[in-house]
């Protein structure tokens, strides 16, 4: 037996997701990544005695456009709380964040299981809390140095249930939940920076089993990739004690990216006590249905919504429309081009092969892309029209047209790429080709149907490339059936 078919996983991850706000969470030192180390403090940061958090209105608006992405509850009565912990990077000792009034509940986030399925993990919580500093270890050999421009940054942390499971799984949870964020504006979901971070809750029990398992805590995995390995190696850590009769201890792990392991950090022999008490500085905030239909109406069209539109109205493959929708500018693009000619399949093929090819060689944004969506629109028409073969518009024309502001028309026309659609010249090219090839003929009537791209590949060499292949197809094959 092998003993991995004799288990099963139970995961749940808790994501933490830095807010894009211009200030951080309760005061007005500026939020920005990069920054000198503990430039981006103040005394409200610090703690100062005397000193007073004031709440981001954005921060609370951020939250709820991530719960109305999710479809969660949102509640209408939100207190502050103290976390309260001692940390080198914690400066005033505790956090502030949400307790027993979280700004979110319930809700789902939709994967693909390893199956394939649609499978929905809901989502126990998300609130509103402030960062930590930033311990460093890794610059000085003796010391670890404290950057607390991170400190009082804000975020919202996003816990699933324990419902996911594989490392696949929670990969592609991941995934979707980096894509949700980036739609809606209000994370970059950079794991490299540390924007986007995630802690994988693991366990194992046998297959069939109601009770968990011992839980493991796993922290420090910076990209989606390495989440997976870490979940991957504590299942297979996890199995391979309780099959050697051993203990699995409830503890907190972090991932080596050197090795692909996972090493003890601590203890949880015990529950953490926090002290978790009302945070007195902050008033509550009331958030009335009114204030979140206003959010809801500044929402885009989510990746399910455009999935939907893309494979039902414009009838395009599950595969191009997940392809269009990985990234938001992207599809909006796509949408454009939309807009000015309904050949929704050439667009999609042109926007997901040519362009993001040309993107992904030139490590250039969608942002910063010279052709409008207008122009690649006429460019769809010149072969619908059969002016030009989706092949020459794809390479020569989408070329010329990133360093040219002519029209692919005018620049078809000007380079003599305009194919060849008069039936008697093609005729003259098409009897040429066949004439040439008397046995192939033959093998061809015989039930070598193959044989027609031979003939095709003349066709093209006699017309100098600028037959039209759809035509020139037709021509032959009648003439091959004479």
């Amino acid at each position: 037996m092998i003993i991995s078919d004799k288990y099963e996983a139970v995961i749940g991850l808790e994501v933490h997701a830095q807010l894009l706000t211009n200030s951080k969470a309760y005061s007005s030192d500026e939020n920005i990544y990069g920054a000198t180390p503990n430039t981006k403090t103040s005394p409200i940061t610090l703690g100062h005695p005397g000193t007073l958090p004031v709440s981001n209105s954005k921060v609370i608006e951020y939250a709820v456009k991530m719960g109305i992405a999710v479809g969660s509850k949102i509640r209408e009565r939100n207190e502050y709380a103290r976390k309260n912990y001692f940390y080198a990077d914690l400066p005033k000792g505790y956090q502030i964040t949400q307790d027993t009034t979280p700004i979110c509940n319930g809700g789902f986030i939709e994967i693909k299981d390893e199956n394939g399925k649609e499978k929905q993990i809901e989502i126990t919580r998300i609130h509103m809390e402030e960062d930590a500093g930033k311990s460093i270890h890794d610059l000085d050999p003796f010391n670890t140095l404290v950057d607390l421009n991170r400190a009082g940054v804000p975020l919202i942390e996003i816990v699933s249930e324990p419902e996911i499971r594989s490392s696949e799984e929670a990969y592609r949870y991941i995934q979707e939940v980096r894509k949700l964020i980036r739609y809606i504006g209000i994370c970059d979901g950079n794991m490299e920076e540390g924007s986007l971070r995630c802690d994988a809750n693991v366990s194992v029990r046998i297959k069939g089993a109601d009770k968990f398992g011992t839980k493991v805590e796993v922290k420090n995995m910076n990209s989606s990739s390495n989440v997976k390995k870490a979940i991957e190696f504590e299942i297979k850590r996890q199995i391979q004690l309780i099959e050697k009769g051993e203990e699995i201890i409830h503890e907190t792990r972090s991932f080596n990216a050197a090795n692909g392991g996972t090493i003890s950090m601590r203890h949880k022999e015990e529950a953490n006590d926090y002290r978790y008490f009302p945070e007195p500085d902050l008033q509550p905030v009331i958030i009335t249905q009114e204030y979140i239909e206003k959010i809801r109406k500044t929402l885009p069209l989510l990746p399910k919504e455009l999935f939907i539109k893309f494979t039902k109205e414009f009838k395009l493959s599950d595969y191009d429309a997940n392809i269009l929708i990985e990234e938001k500018e992207i599809a909006l693009y796509f949408l454009e081009v939309t807009q000015h000619n309904k050949n929704y399949k050439t667009a999609a093929n042109i926007v997901n092969g040519a362009i993001k090819s040309y993107l992904n060689e030139f490590a250039i944004h969608i942002s910063d892309f010279t052709i409008s969506p207008k122009r690649i629109a006429s460019l769809i028409i010149l072969i619908d029209e059969g002016k030009v073969s989706n092949s020459v518009a794809t390479s020569k024309i989408f070329t010329e047209m990133i360093n040219s502001g002519d029209s692919p028309e005018d620049i078809a026309k000007n380079n003599n790429w305009i194919q060849d659609s008069n039936t008697d010249s093609l005729s003259e090219f098409v009897k040429q080709a066949i004439a040439k090839y008397p046995k192939k003929v033959e093998e061809y009537k015989s039930g070598k149907k193959g044989l027609i791209g031979l003939f095709m590949g003349e066709v093209m060499k006699l017309s100098l490339g600028k037959a039209d292949p759809k035509l020139a197809n037709q021509l032959v094959k009648e003439e091959l059936e004479k």
